[in-house]
């Protein structure tokens, strides 16, 4: 097989992933951003959650999810021996708590779907959650703990990716696509760089290649904060998802004590941290773990998820020489192993899963959507 030149532009976890996986398989890779690894994922908790996030009337994204999870071991002893540094990953299971009474009907109907696609989950009541984490508040209405839903820290896998791939990164904008009349040949770089490959993924997220039409993702804003506890005396050992007023919120904890809270969810267009999300963070957060007051403030941040209308990403072929793999999400860090895997299947002619493969398929959505394979620049 002769060697394959791919271009990838974007330097988030997906684009970094699919590097990584093109690499194994004995490509060249080119990666072009001018802010790697600063995007969405660099905000996001890395949940690996797919029981505790799992969704009624979303069982493709479902199917998606929990293929992904079940890959992520693996993924992470791939990046381990590729870059002799382990991510870290975290299998510390996952409690989903109803905060109160009211919440509780909430509760009901996730564990009923768990039950209906065999999820492997065990109810608890509330004196039986707070056995597992103290830190819990003592008036709860009831959990469920998911044993299979684990953690990733984002910023330690792209941390470890960056460094794997510094030789193959160029840090500058993209200018637009190289193109011979309906294949994608290569980019142009914003310093006026033409790099030809024989393959280009855009894997920008929300960032726009000047000269292609906007592909039908929009940007769902959140709030994140990161909070400093005890290393010695953890506040929590499991990721707490909780149900408060039947809002969502989370508490994911790292080997260093802190805490990862979030994560709002808003369609304002303003890329600037929201004061009234993040009170409703921290009240919701305290509502279900009293001693959160307790922490310090390490860092509050937003970010915009690249979002489609059916939450699932666009992965796949718009001409001959283009793949995109974008709109993730909130989903990003949870189906990088898929996407990754995906990705580099379909830039490099192999096989792959054709029932995977036809879920997150672009063409699903209007063709109007996609001019991008008729245009030229």
């Amino acid at each position: 097989m002769p060697l394959v030149h791919v271009a990838i532009v974007g330097a988030g976890i997906i684009g970094l992933a699919t590097a990584l996986e093109l690499r194994s398989r004995g490509a060249t890779i080119t990666l072009i951003d001018p802010a790697p690894g600063l995007g969405a994922s660099h905000a996001a908790a890395g949940m690996l959650a797919p029981s505790a996030e799992t969704t009624w009337g979303q069982g493709k994204l479902n199917a998606l999810l929990s293929a992904s999870a079940r890959a992520y071991p693996e993924f992470i002893d791939a990046v381990q021996l590729a870059s002799g540094v382990r991510p870290a990953f975290i299998q510390n299971s996952t409690l989903v708590v109803a905060a109160q009474p009211a919440d509780r009907e909430a509760l009901v109907e996730l564990i009923d779907l768990q039950d209906s696609l065999g999820l492997p989950v065990k109810r608890l009541l509330g004196t039986e959650a707070r056995a597992l984490e103290p830190a819990l508040a003592a008036n709860i209405a009831g959990a469920v703990l998911c044993p299979d839903d684990h953690q990733v820290d984002p910023r330690s896998l792209i941390t470890i990716l960056l460094e794997a791939l510094k030789e193959n990164l160029l840090v500058e904008p993209v200018a637009g696509l190289l193109r011979v009349g309906e294949r994608t040949i290569g980019v142009r770089t914003g310093s006026g760089t033409n790099i030809h490959a024989d393959q280009v993924l855009l894997a920008t997220g929300m960032g726009q290649i000047p000269g292609v039409p906007r592909l039908p993702i929009r940007p769902v804003y959140g709030e994140i904060l990161r909070v400093q506890g005890s290393a010695e005396h953890p506040l929590l050992r499991h990721t707490v998802r909780g149900i408060v007023h039947r809002r969502p919120v989370y508490l994911v904890p790292r080997a260093d004590g802190s805490l990862v809270l979030g994560a709002s969810s808003r369609e304002d267009g303003d890329a600037r941290v929201n004061l009234g999300e993040v009170t409703t963070l921290l009240e919701n957060a305290r509502r279900l773990v009293p001693g959160i007051v307790d922490t310090t403030l390490n860092e509050v941040i937003a970010r915009a998820r690249p979002t489609t209308f059916d939450d699932i990403p666009l992965l796949g072929r718009l001409d001959e020489g283009l793949v995109i793999s974008t709109g993730y999400s909130r989903h990003g860090v949870l189906l990088t192993p898929l996407g990754a895997r995906l990705g580099a299947q379909l830039l490099l002619g192999e096989p792959f899963d054709a029932q995977l493969a036809g879920i997150v398929d672009p063409h699903r959505l209007s063709s109007q959507d996609f001019g991008i394979a008729r245009t030229h620049l």
